[in-house]
């Protein structure tokens, strides 16, 4: 399962991985979680993307051959990990 780009729906409640897969059930609490002015999980939607730098074009690709399912568990992790931390930063 390749990624060109990801993005969110209008609501926020779902991922659309690619034309074959969209991520549905992303609770809005994830985006409590912030790295800066954004959430972790906005962060990997945005980076998590294939793009060729326009001057010495090299090409970033986050597609690993070996794991296919690797961004798919990388948005898993990144969904417990945000929810976990706001339940325990409420919890302070």
């Amino acid at each position: 399962m390749t990624v060109d780009k990801m993005k969110f729906s209008k609501d926020k409640t779902q991922i659309i991985y690619n034309e074959f897969l969209t991520l549905k059930g992303i609770p809005a609490e994830v985006f409590e979680y912030k790295l800066g002015n954004r959430s972790a999980l906005e962060w990997i939607v945005d980076q998590y993307r294939l793009k060729t730098d326009k001057r010495s074009g090299i090409v970033n690709d986050p597609n690993r051959a070996d794991d296919s399912m690797y961004i798919i568990e990388l948005i898993k992790k990144i969904v417990t990990v945000s929810l976990k931390t706001v339940s325990l930063v409420k919890g302070i």
